[in-house]
């Protein structure tokens, strides 16, 4: 089995697979401030809880996007597993070719998300991640990382109404009853909702003009059901795709790993 690791700067997400099976996917918030041991004993609670033998874990992946946290998890992994994870970066096989300027300024997730697409649905391809920051990325017919746009999350367009407008509210977000606002409220749900559909379908568009063709577009992120259903330009909201691409990417680096120790020696 292995663990795919996705570190965001909000939500760490965690997936065990058999195979090309996900047999159990965990959400925790990131938290600077936890220790290798205690990220390892969540890890043990999390597993057994969901009846998962961590001696069946063989190997681990890390996508992160917090410098900070990497080697706190790599060294968490590492004792849980007895094994060092593969961590997705420069230097490391994905079976794309990147096309930026700085291929290692590219966030990891972005990556792992743009293979697992490509991969999936096929190209040309445009992937959208409504995380911290919404992330669009483009990936040719050919299975080349082109690149993409970033913009403010919806997380913290949301906090940042919050801190800066005295009058106004922190709320929930969910679907409004429709673009007209009768009370406060309402009219923020209807601002942050219809004004990303409205990114969305803006960006894309202009990314297939650029593209000079049409292309699939997949959505990940835990608010890509709310905006997905606003819009008509989402063809398939997949909300592992990272988690996906973390899994692909180690399988196109496992025979140059060294292998695991045997669960009696970790």
């Amino acid at each position: 089995m292995l663990l795919a690791l996705d570190i965001g700067n909000t939500n760490t997400c965690i997936g065990i697979y058999d195979g090309k099976r996900l047999m159990s996917e965990w959400r925790v918030s990131t938290d600077r401030r936890k220790t290798r041991d205690e990220y390892r004993l969540m890890l043990g609670h999390m597993a057994e809880v969901d009846g998962i033998d961590a001696k069946g874990i063989e190997a681990s992946a890390i996508s992160s996007v917090v410098p900070p946290l990497t080697p706190i998890w790599e060294a968490a992994l590492q004792k849980y597993l007895g094994s060092r994870p593969l961590i997705i970066g420069p230097g490391v096989k994905t079976g794309m070719d990147l096309r930026y300027d700085s291929p290692k300024d590219v966030g990891a997730d972005r990556i792992a998300g743009a293979v697992a697409a490509y991969e999936n649905y096929g190209g040309p391809c445009i992937i959208v991640d409504f995380g911290t920051a919404t992330t669009f990325d483009a990936v040719s017919k050919s299975g080349q990382y082109l690149g993409g746009a970033i913009a403010p999350g919806i997380g913290i367009s949301l906090e940042a109404l919050f801190e800066h407008a005295a009058r106004l509210p922190r709320i929930d977000l969910v679907r409004p009853r429709g673009v007209i606002g009768r009370n406060t409220v309402w009219a923020m749900q209807a601002g942050i909702v219809y004004g990303f559909a409205g990114q969305v379908e803006f960006i894309v568009a202009r990314m297939k003009e650029e593209l000079g063709e049409n292309a699939f577009v997949v959505a990940t992120g835990g608010l890509a059901p709310l905006i997905a259903y606003e819009t008509r330009v989402i063809n398939k909201v997949d909300p592992l795709l990272v988690l996906e691409g973390i899994r692909i990417v180690w399988e196109r680096n496992r025979e140059s790993l060294p292998e695991a120790p045997p669960p009696d020696e970790r």
